[in-house]
């Protein structure tokens, strides 16, 4: 018994070790190149799936397997641990930090949950439009931790009312103490770095490496050990939970720069492929904002069923009175609003670099007329999506947010200096350094794939997939992303599979978009359990739902989101890339019509 006891204490380290030597017998007795490769890649594949070692620190074996097998030099493989990608996110991190610091998040959601009523089904679609809107440009995980305390003090609310009614049998709600409004003190003033220190925005909250920030652990104390007075009330807590989670993940699609999984796809593909030109932010916008809105649509209708029951007529009534309870979201909201007081300028001036940001990104090369960057044509290609992130972000370390004073000796007080509106050590709080190494490593790791020649070998054994018709393909590798997705890390996930998926395009003359694309966007599809992805795990520590809860409600989610993939690819996203003829910037390949 005290064996196994030692074997469960020590099962990473035995992992670890169990795992470098069990291999090793593949690149010694074969001997090859491409062997040696596969063997770095199982390894790395088994210490990302099962964390043995932190998902960044795996990151960092191609590193130093690669030079002492052979395969690539250290300088190398160091060359390709820091990409336009690294640029990218750095200046999207200062847009995050400004956002958060500033409270202008919070202005955004409120505002937009104001807009659409408190009726509890469009009370829900206004919590799901503004998060998968922040999430469009912020953390998954940091925009499910920012939402979920109030739709935690709004689902609070309507059952403080409910008991209210029930003792006092009141018909008017004039408005109560809202205790739940207790759960987040940070919207008076700004975030403390201690909290900031807990909660690190990246683009993409599909990213398991950061787990569940701490502070959820201090805001959930209203929602664990809630008694609820009906059963609708506890199903209005479990649907408020899962539209926040779900929404913040499907905003995340709709940006090359929303979730981590996009970034690494477009720094991949365009490395692998450069000469096609064809991604960037608009180009991505284009084709997923309108599949994000699709699922976001049907995924309300499905969990407003599932818990709540989808009436349409009731939804429709005009001119009805307010419930007891639409009366208590309407104040909730109302005080939550209240509190952040008129926007200050540091707010503004957040919002303009926000949008400057924005139509930058569009306007740069939009396709269907020339964009900003023909004003450069003499060195084309040179200013990517990272320009405009790093041009806006040094804006943020320059513009004054406030003046410094100080007191003289005569006690007058005069000013000294300014603040910009964020700070470098603001910055580093919130910047992702893990995930740069993360995803660094993935580059490497593909880079080592294409000089052993294991990728070219992987497309010629799959090739036999081409008789296949090319939608059931499709349909496999999106059934099997979406699978793997719920095990293991998002940005993991996709970086073990793009070097496999892109030969494998190559081998079957197809374009390298038609399989990439629906792949990528499916690797967010982590809907069914807590430890699937962040923002799962921060709803769920709030004590309203089961597991089996998530494996339902997440289910049908899931469907939905492959189905509308699989009808995106085949249907609006196809002219756009023209994905039925085979390109030609891919590799080695002529010009044809797929089968």
């Amino acid at each position: 018994m005290k064996f196994f006891t030692y074997i469960m204490v020590y099962r990473r380290f035995l992992l670890v070790v169990l795992t470098v030597l069990v291999l090793l017998p593949l690149p010694i007795v074969l001997h090859t190149k491409e062997t040696e490769c596969a063997y770095i890649l199982f390894v790395v594949a088994i210490f990302w799936l099962t964390e043995a070692l932190p998902l960044s620190v795996t990151a960092l074996l191609p590193s130093l397997m690669f030079p002492m097998l052979g395969i690539m030099p250290s300088k190398k493989v160091a060359s390709a641990y820091f990409k336009d990608f690294h640029l990218l996110l750095i200046g999207v991190i200062c847009l995050a930090t400004s956002i958060e610091k500033w409270n202008l998040h919070k202005r955004i959601a409120l505002k937009m949950v104001m807009i659409v009523g408190v009726n509890p089904a469009w009370l829900t679609l206004g919590f799901m439009s503004s998060t998968a809107f922040l999430s469009m440009w912020l953390s998954n995980t940091s925009t499910a931790a920012m939402v979920m305390p109030i739709a935690e003090a709004v689902a609070q609310q309507i059952i403080n009312a409910e008991a209210e009614v029930e003792t006092t049998q009141m018909t008017y709600f004039n408005g109560s103490t809202n205790h739940g409004l207790e759960i987040d003190e940070s919207v008076n003033g700004h975030e403390t770095n201690e909290r900031k220190e807990k909660t690190k925005p990246v683009p993409g909250c599909n990213n398991d490496t950061g787990k569940i920030s701490s502070k959820v652990e201090l805001e959930k104390n209203s929602g664990m050990g809630t008694k609820y007075r009906t059963k609708k009330g506890h199903m209005i807590c479990k649907l408020m939970c899962l539209c926040i989670a779900y929404s913040s993940t499907v905003g995340g699609l709709t940006t090359i720069t929303g979730t981590s999984t996009n970034l690494i796809f477009a720094e991949y593909f365009n490395t692998r492929y450069p000469d096609c030109r064809c991604l960037n932010f608009g180009s991505w916008f284009t084709f997923s904002f309108p599949a994000a809105l699709i699922i976001l649509l049907l995924s309300w209708i499905w969990l407003q069923w599932l818990f709540l029951g989808f009436n349409v007529k009731e939804m429709f009534k005009c001119g009805k009175t307010k419930t007891v309870q639409q009366k208590a979201c309407a104040e909730v909201i109302k005080q939550e609003y209240q509190k952040l007081g008129p926007i200050r300028y540091q707010e503004i001036m957040t919002l303009v670099l926000f949008i400057l940001m924005a139509l930058l990104w569009f306007s740069r090369d939009p396709g269907f007329v020339p964009g900003w960057s023909a004003l450069f044509s003499e060195y084309p290609g040179f200013a990517t999506d990272s320009t405009v992130a790093l041009l806006i972000g040094l804006l943020f370390f320059l513009i004054p947010a406030k003046r410094l004073t100080k007191t003289t000796p005569t006690g007058e007080i005069v000013a000294f200096d300014y603040s910009p509106l964020i700070t470098w050590k603001e910055f580093q709080s919130f910047m992702p350094w893990d995930i740069a190494i993360l995803v660094g490593g993935g580059f490497a790791l593909a880079d080592g794939c294409e000089e052993s020649g294991l990728s070219n070998w992987i497309g010629n054994k799959l090739s036999p997939l081409g008789s296949l018709p090319v939608w059931l393909i499709i349909l496999i590798s999106s059934l099997m992303v979406t699978s793997l997705t719920e095990v293991a890390s998002n940005p993991a996930t996709i970086t073990l599979l793009l070097p496999i998926l892109s030969p494998l395009a190559e081998a079957i003359h197809v374009n390298p978009l038609y399989i990439l694309i629906p792949s990528t966007l499916c690797t967010s599809f982590a809907f069914l359990l807590p430890v699937a992805n962040p923002p799962n795990a921060i709803v769920f520590s709030y004590g309203h739902l089961k597991v089996i809860d998530m494996v339902k409600a997440g289910l049908g989610v899931n469907i939905v989101g492959v189905a509308v993939v699989m009808l995106g690819i085949r249907t609006w996203i196809v002219p756009m890339f023209d994905l039925y003829t085979y390109p030609s910037w891919a590799p080695a390949m002529s010009n044809e019509t797929m089968p």
